[in-house]
C-alpha cells in the first residue's frame, strides 16, 4: 500500500518535471525563495534524507528523479521498508517514513512545481483528503515547530505561516492555505 502510494505520487510528480520546459526552470514557485529548480532539488534532497545518503547528481533533473524515486522504490520494495529509523517525530519504520514524509511533499511540492510551470494544479481527491486529515491532527506545539524556519535543521521548514482561506473553499485550496500556500494568488 505505502509503496503503491508512494510509485503513483512519483509517476505523478515525474510526469510535472518532464513538462518543465528548459526556459522555466528559474521561475519562482509558491515556497518563499526557491525556483522551479529548487523545488525539484529539494524532492530529490529529501529522498536522501529518507535513505541516509545523497542521491547522485547529474545536469538534468529528471534523471536525477528518476534515481532518487528508483532508491526509494527498492527499499521500499525490500526488508529495509520495516526497519527502524530515527525521525524528527521519533522513531517509526522506514516506509512510514517515506509515506509521511517524502511522499506527501511530493503532492505538496507536486502543486508548487505545477504552480510555478503553468501545470494542471489539481491535486487528488484522495490525497487531498489524506493530507488534509494528517495535518489538521497535528498538535498545536508541533504544528508551531513545523512552521518555524530552522527548527527541524538549518533551511528547514515544514510548513509555512497559515494563509487565511474562507471556510467553504474547497478541500484543496483549504489544505494549501493551511501548509502556508495561497492557493489563489499566482504570484506567491
Amino acid at each position: 500500500m505505502i509503496a503503491d502510494r508512494y510509485r503513483a505520487r512519483a509517476d505523478a510528480f515525474e510526469k510535472k518535471i518532464a513538462n518543465v520546459r528548459s526556459d522555466q526552470w528559474a521561475d519562482p514557485s509558491p515556497c518563499a525563495k526557491w525556483t522551479a529548480l529548487e523545488v525539484v532539488d529539494h524532492v530529490i534532497d529529501m529522498h536522501g534524507v529518507m535513505l541516509g545518503h545523497p542521491i547522485p547528481r547529474t545536469e538534468d533533473p529528471l534523471t536525477d528523479f528518476r534515481e532518487a524515486r528508483r532508491q526509494v522504490l527498492d527499499a521500499l520494495t525490500s526488508d529495509r521498508a520495516t526497519s527502524e529509523v530515527s525521525t524528527p517525530a521519533g522513531p517509526m519504520t522506514l516506509e512510514d517514513h517515506v509515506d509521511q514524509v517524502v511522499s506527501d511533499d511530493l503532492v505538496l511540492h507536486g502543486w508548487d512545481l505545477a504552480r510555478a510551470t503553468g501545470q494542471d494544479e489539481t491535486i487528488p481527491a484522495a490525497d487531498v483528503e489524506r493530507l488534509w486529515a494528517g495535518a489538521t491532527s497535528v498538535p498545536a506545539e508541533l504544528m508551531e515547530r513545523f512552521r518555524t524556519p530552522g527548527a527541524f535543521g538549518p533551511g528547514i521548514e515544514v510548513y509555512g505561516a497559515e494563509v487565511p482561506v474562507p471556510q467553504d473553499a474547497p478541500l484543496q485550496a483549504r489544505l494549501l492555505g493551511y501548509v502556508g500556500r495561497d492557493p489563489v494568488s499566482k504570484s506567491s
